[in-house]
């Protein structure tokens, strides 16, 4: 069956087509609030300020990783297994309080000992502790959002996340207007805007019937039973979870030491556009491991590989599409969004901005290794890599004198999407021997479908350029080379199909989709 009948034949079902097609828009209008919130707030605090607040959260997001050890993930293939089963959710809330009780155990301790400026050089115990408190917030909203995806419900809670993005984009907006945002008010703004989602997800479970009948109590047996599960699944993620965290809070910390926060705030602001483009096809990823989690409980691994052949190379480009683009407007972007004061950190947005491509082969490849078990495997290529590019952070962030190149947010920035190509490309490999489907053809699409886009990107970048020429507006330069770079791809997509993956009738195909189900 060709790639887009496949597709049109999936989204028609009540299972599949909903879910995918709000995720979709809720992803989008999420592109457009991020935009507007990137705008707003990197300018608005600062660099300093702004890497203040990535370098805190980012410790405490990496932290909640490492005390949860991979069991989230083992919770949401469970659960999209077994969604009666309300043992498993009370089991799971029981071990969420735990995580919860040892991060801040951790930060009450290094308090006491006056040991917390050697975990966050040059911050303050305010901001460290709403840090922590946000990791663990931000912590239960993707839990929780896991259970509504694991229940089928995506539709209303996309809703729900819809309405939170816009209530946050408007709160910004106030206090832009009235000249209130700072780093203190910033973090008031995102604790507000999760605890409406966790109102919202929660009401929505209990309005479909999962939490009713719903009880706290679990027996001991169970809780053991639960346990092994758990821990025969997430046994591996261990070590791999530990040295995932001690491997990005030393990034992270490097950083903060050798190029301090204004770099930091540098590579905070090229990482968070680049998790912009990730948007419109992450609206899939979650959908396809439950899907392949079913499969494998079916013990259908040909259906498995049916899901993967079918949809990475549209997920590829979809994510490319925006990727390339923006990369071609990299100085532009950064001087529309950060002004002068982020000038400097263009070439790390220039190459942050590819990372969101590899997270789409990342967690697709990596969600089969999930939804098989076979995380084992999973963590020793991902141990492996991440312990190459520890002693590449340092040569890159060192200053000279110590044996560096004191690269700063560039540096970092090359280490990470090197790191995620190698480590991305050998899950590639194991899935390819696993499913038996061609590595090369996949390997060498990655590189077939970034250059043709990048290479239409620049190409529509100076022809845009050229036809603005007039205009000195930046913001009307960037949307001229936008709408030509679209225009040009869709030539190339009718022309040349296969830099996506399809067939020269597919995008008929997909047009009559779009009129029947937008």
């Amino acid at each position: 069956m060709d790639n887009i009948e496949a597709v049109i034949k999936d989204v028609k079902s009540d299972s599949l087509r909903k879910r995918w097609l709000y995720k979709f828009f809720a992803n989008l209008i999420g592109l457009g609030m991020g935009f507007i919130i990137q705008f707003i707030v990197p300018k608005s605090l600062g660099p300093g300020a702004y890497g203040n607040f990535s370098f805190l959260t980012n410790f405490f997001t990496q932290a909640v990783s490492f005390f949860e050890m991979g069991t989230a993930t083992c919770f949401y293939t469970r659960l999209s297994q077994r969604p009666r089963e309300r043992d498993l959710v009370s089991f799971y809330g029981y071990f969420a309080g735990l995580v919860a009780a040892c991060i801040l155990i951790f930060v009450v301790l290094t308090m006491a000992t006056m040991s917390y400026s050697k975990f966050w050089p040059g911050q303050e115990v305010g901001y460290i502790c709403l840090a922590a408190g946000f990791g663990l917030l931000n912590w239960v909203v993707q839990v929780l959002n896991s259970m509504v995806d694991a229940y089928g419900v995506t539709v209303m809670a996309e809703k729900a996340k819809i309405t939170q993005k816009i209530l946050f984009v408007v709160i910004i907006l106030a206090l832009f207007l009235n000249q209130q945002i700072n780093l203190l008010n910033f973090f008031y703004v995102q604790y507000a805007v999760l605890l409406f989602l966790v109102f919202m997800f929660l009401h929505i479970m209990q309005r479909e019937g999962y939490f009713s009948g719903q009880k706290l109590y679990i027996g001991f047996s169970r809780i053991k039973a639960y346990v092994q599960e758990f821990y025969q699944y997430s046994r591996p993620l261990f070590i791999y979870s530990l040295v995932g965290v001690i491997a990005n809070i030393l990034d992270r910390w490097l950083l903060q030491i050798y190029g301090g926060s204004i770099q930091q705030g540098f590579f905070g602001f090229s990482f968070q556009l680049g998790a912009l483009c990730f948007l419109f096809a992450g609206a899939l990823t979650p959908l396809l491991t439950r899907e392949f989690s079913i499969a494998h409980a079916q013990k259908d691994v040909m259906e498995i590989g049916r899901l993967f052949e079918r949809y990475i190379p549209i997920l590829l480009f979809v994510t490319a599409f925006l990727t390339c683009f923006l990369a071609s407007q990299a100085g532009t972007l950064v001087q529309i969004i950060g002004g002068d004061k982020y000038k400097d950190s263009m070439w790390p947005v220039f190459i942050m901005v590819f990372y969101p491509i590899y997270q789409v082969y990342g967690q697709v490849c990596g969600s089969i290794f999930f939804s098989m078990g076979e995380t084992r495997a999973y963590c020793v290529i991902g141990i492996i890599f991440m312990l190459l590019g520890i002693p590449v952070t340092y040569f890159l962030i060192a200053p000279k004198v110590l044996g560096g190149l004191s690269s700063g947010a560039i540096g970092l920035a090359v280490k990470t999407i090197l790191v995620q190509i190698f480590g991305v490309n050998a899950l590639l490999y194991h899935n390819a021997r696993t499913l038996k489907f061609s590595f090369r053809k996949y390997f060498f699409m990655q590189f077939m479908v970034i250059g043709a886009l990048l290479a239409a990107a620049f190409l529509a970048s100076y022809a845009g350029a050229f036809l603005s020429g007039g205009f000195k507006n930046l913001v009307l330069k960037f949307l001229v080379s936008g709408v030509m770079y679209t225009l040009l791809i869709v030539v190339v997509a009718y022309f040349f199909p296969f830099v996506l993956g399809l067939k020269k009738d597919d995008m008929n195909q997909v047009m009559r989709m779009g009129r029947r189900y937008v």
